[in-house]
């Protein structure tokens, strides 16, 4: 409005100039000047109320619209500061929450805490709910200057609320009704024929057959049989949740199933879920039937794209007195050494004496095939030395017989066989390179599977029934196919792991595991020399006997311990002994050891049959059989360790898997 002013005066302003070059020209001009400089004054005086009285009212009937807008609109929206106070809200907002304290946005979605409100940046979403109600909230960080001097935090945010109750129903409702896909194996099918008389085993199927089916079909599923001792079944999402929130009692049903025969039978159940073709399930369902059968069977696994569950898994892994799977194992492992030129052997780290006893006996396999073997070895334990130093002074063995692990890295090559026995986990074995590194695999392994696999191997031979790797490699060595002539001191090694992983033939021990010791003495096997070769130094038993003396029972029947390493030569060994000890005190239902020891914890877990140590163990990243288990812990204390290990305990104790 100042513009026709400002011309004004430069109109003059000419105007004088003109009138020092001519007079009659400047008084013509004058006139004009005259009437442009009282229009201009008219203009600013009067015109510029006007105006501004038109922009007044222009902003506040916009600002009007804009307040009736936001009031009227169907989508709920407030202002709130990052204190979490609602400043304003609209109807919408008004009619979703009218029941609730609106003065406070913490009160209507505690998710909103001020830990978000007071670090918003940028547009954020939050899914949240209030009452049956889910709502998606989107915040925005903004400035409103009628808003400011109310605010008691940093800024403001506007925020719009979503109801998405329809929308949540609708995709639980599609992912509850998506298609799962399982198979059940029976683990013992002939051995439980076998047990009863020849005129019931029709009946004794025919009973299984029904509980299966019926216990699907109680799930809205479809089961078809494949096979006289495996069922393809296929349900809904929701119907697994039902069957995962009754722990698959099918489980423990089809145990009660009883005519005469002297052998319960056990199930292993495997189901594939969240992929998004069939066969994506269905891949999900082979892979998981395959970890239940590898840890021993009696128990479902339930696979979610790479997410693996386990359920039940609470009786030991039967032994099958049929040898067919050995002699078929031993027959591929013959055509792998014909391909080969080179086999390295290894273990798991820390190396035991079923660990050394059974690479012994894979190397005598590849070198009397003519094959060059190499053990991958670190340094022995106090209790392995005695019988490590005996092969490394015999003239009868190669010097370069044990090797470390940067050897064996130099040694591999594409003829090269990477052997790993005793272990199953990638993680723990000697050297894990040589696994990342190698073309062609092999496990043979005693202990169940976990999620954390070998990848690639062409040959494994995992069995959990087995008392020890020993005894997997001695029934190997029976079924090359050649005359394996072991000397004295290769079955000494073998049946001192048999020993050590028995516990002197006391746990997990079957028919074929005293067989097996058997075929080792045959070969030579002394037990006089493998006693005297093991016994305990005098640290040794000191260091047991004070872990047994400082042991506490927790919940009456779990007894604690930890092991004090400065004080024992084979710290682990002592450990896991001393759980031994300590279960056999009347009441113990399971009894854990740990042992700080090179930065970590050692934990060692025993029990007898009232207690799964292997299921606990495996809560805390172990491993290992129903009664014998451990883990090894890294960055925290013993007594971090133990309470970890209390919180598993009670945790399975609540979920009834601990009576």
């Amino acid at each position: 409005m100042r513009w026709p002013l400002i011309l004004a005066a430069l109109i003059v302003l000419l105007n004088l100039i003109v009138f020092l070059a001519d007079v009659r020209a400047g008084m013509m001009m004058l006139i004009a000047t005259v009437c442009i400089a009282a229009a201009s004054l008219i203009l600013y005086f009067y015109s510029r109320k006007r105006l501004y009285s038109g922009l007044i009212e222009y902003a506040q009937s916009f600002e009007k619209a804009e307040s009736v807008m936001l009031n009227e609109m169907g989508t709920a929206a407030a202002i709130v500061d990052t204190a979490g106070n609602v400043l304003w809200k609209n109807d919408a907002f008004s009619l979703i929450f009218n029941e609730g304290d609106t003065s406070h946005i913490q009160s209507i979605f505690p998710d909103m805490g001020k830990d978000v409100t007071d670090k918003l940046t940028e547009a954020s979403l939050l899914h949240s709910s209030y009452g049956e109600g889910r709502y998606l909230i989107e915040m925005r960080p903004a400035v409103f200057g009628a808003w400011v001097e109310k605010a008691e935090g940093k800024h403001l945010i506007f925020i719009t609320v979503t109801d998405e109750t329809e929308l949540v129903r609708y995709k639980n409702a599609y992912e509850q009704s998506r298609s799962c896909e399982g198979l059940i194996y029976l683990d013992n099918y002939d051995e439980a024929l076998n047990s009863v008389e020849e005129v019931r085993r029709s009946l004794l199927m025919a009973l299984v057959d029904r509980r299966i089916s019926g216990y699907i079909s109680s799930l809205n599923g479809i089961v078809k049989k494949l096979e006289k001792d495996k069922y393809f079944f296929f349900m809904k999402e929701k119907d697994v949740d039902r069957m995962i929130e009754d722990k698959f009692s099918i489980l423990e049903d089809v145990k009660t199933i009883n005519i005469g025969n002297d052998m319960d039978i056990t199930l292993s159940i495997g189901v594939g879920r969240g992929g998004t073709e069939y066969n994506d399930n269905y891949e999900s369902a082979r892979s998981a039937i395959e970890f239940a059968l590898g840890r021993g069977g009696d128990q479902a696994v339930l696979k979610n794209g790479e997410n693996v569950i386990f359920y039940g898994g609470k009786s030991e892994a039967k032994e099958k007195h049929a040898r067919v799977k050995a002699r078929v194992k031993a027959q591929a492992l013959r055509d792998l050494l014909n391909t080969c030129d080179k086999l390295i052997i290894m273990g798991h780290k820390n190396a035991d004496v079923d660990c050394l006893g059974a690479a012994v006996g894979f190397w005598k396999i590849a070198t009397t095939f003519g094959k060059k073997a190499w053990i991958v070895m670190g340094k022995p334990t106090r209790s392995l030395k005695p019988l490590y130093d005996k092969f490394i002074e015999s003239s009868a063995y190669p010097e370069d017989m044990f090797i470390s692990g940067d050897e064996a890295m130099e040694k591999l090559d594409d003829q090269t066989v990477v052997a790993v026995v005793d272990v199953n986990r990638p993680s723990i074995t000697e050297e894990p390179r040589l696994l990342k590194k190698a073309r062609t695999i092999t496990v043979v392994d005693h202990h169940r599977k976990t999620t954390e696999a070998i990848e690639n191997a062409v040959l494994t031979y995992v069995e959990p029934y087995a008392s020890s790797a020993c005894e997997l490699i001695s029934e190997i060595i029976q079924y090359m196919g050649v005359e394996i002539d072991l000397t004295p001191l290769e079955a000494d090694a073998m049946y001192g792991g048999m020993v050590i992983d028995t516990q002197n033939f006391v746990n997990q021990t079957g028919v074929r595991t005293f067989e097996a010791a058997a075929f080792l003495r045959r070969n030579g096997a002394n037990t006089t020399r493998v006693r005297k070769m093991f016994r305990e130094s005098y640290n040794d038993y000191r260091a047991k006997a004070e872990t047994i003396d400082r042991a506490e029972i927790y919940r009456e029947h779990f007894a604690f311990s930890v092991c004090n390493a400065e004080l024992a030569d084979s710290p682990t060994v002592i450990g896991a002994q001393s759980a031994n000890s300590l279960l056999e005190m009347e009441g113990m239902k399971a009894a854990i050891v740990l042992t700080p020891y090179n930065g970590q914890i050692y934990v060692s877990a025993r029990s007898i049959d009232d207690v799964n140590v292997q299921v606990m163990m495996e809560k805390i990243g172990g491993g290992g059989h129903m009664s014998v288990a451990g883990a090894q812990l890294k960055d925290m204390t013993a007594e971090e360790a133990e309470e970890k290990i209390k919180a598993v305990i009670d945790q399975m104790i609540e979920q009834g898997d601990i009576s």
